[in-house]
């Protein structure tokens, strides 16, 4: 079954140890934290403050998901903050690979995250060198966006590619997933979903909205069959 990562825009920063702390109970795998630069995507989030803030209040593995326009000069502090995975934008640099080969030095998993109208293909010379593939399924900058069906197509694509090029890369999908949606992701190809707003602004609570995600995951597998 995919894994889940709670993405901490969606939360209330006015308790945001509460609820890491509800994330946890409820079954997320890990915690992902959207960082942005008001450049690369028109908002801006947090830093590595909130990382090294996260850290301190949970012991879910931590993933950085960089949407900067200079992500080389932040890398350091955020692994130094806590994060075991950084993901950084194929889009943001004509040098990734180098980026890539940073992040790796500072100790960290690396990934490379794909806008919507970016081609999978972009992503095959790197596949072997980096450990997460993420999809995203909005253009990024802001949370509580709808769903852009075209992701499932790009998972489709990149999971035959991680298939074939290196098949311990995990296929990440981040940007409207919710449970109408995620049984989809996952047959597709995703292996962790990304979720904000279903999740922190579930009607039953963080609980609740994990819960349905993972009810409406059950018997998907990630080659895309489900349940008769």
């Amino acid at each position: 079954m995919a894994e889940i990562a709670p993405s901490i825009l969606a939360a209330d920063f006015a308790r945001l140890g509460e609820e890491l702390a509800a994330c946890e109970r409820a079954g997320a795998e890990r915690i992902h934290i959207d960082v942005m630069d008001n450049h690369f995507v028109p908002n801006l989030s947090m830093g590595p403050e909130i990382a090294a803030a996260c850290r301190r209040s949970t012991r879910l593995p931590l993933e950085a998901h960089l949407m900067v326009e200079r992500p080389d000069s932040i890398i350091p502090a955020f692994v130094a903050a806590g994060v075991g995975l950084v993901t950084v934008h194929l889009e943001a640099g004509s040098q990734t690979h180098r980026t890539v080969s940073l992040i790796h030095q500072q100790g960290a998993r690396a990934g490379l995250a794909l806008n919507p109208g970016t081609s999978p293909l972009l992503l095959a010379p790197l596949l072997q060198s980096i450990q997460l593939a993420l999809v995203m399924s909005v253009d990024p900058g802001f949370g509580g966006q709808r769903f852009l069906p075209l992701a499932l197509g790009k998972l489709s694509e990149l999971r035959a590619m991680i298939a074939a090029a290196n098949p311990e890369c995990e296929l990440e999908v981040d940007g409207g997933v919710d449970c109408d949606n995620v049984a989809s992701c996952v047959a597709a190809g995703a292996t962790v979903v990304v979720a904000g707003t279903s999740v922190f602004s579930a009607s039953g609570g963080v609980a609740a909205g994990i819960g349905c995600l993972r009810e409406r995951m059950t018997g998907i597998s990630a080659s895309g069959s489900q349940p008769g």
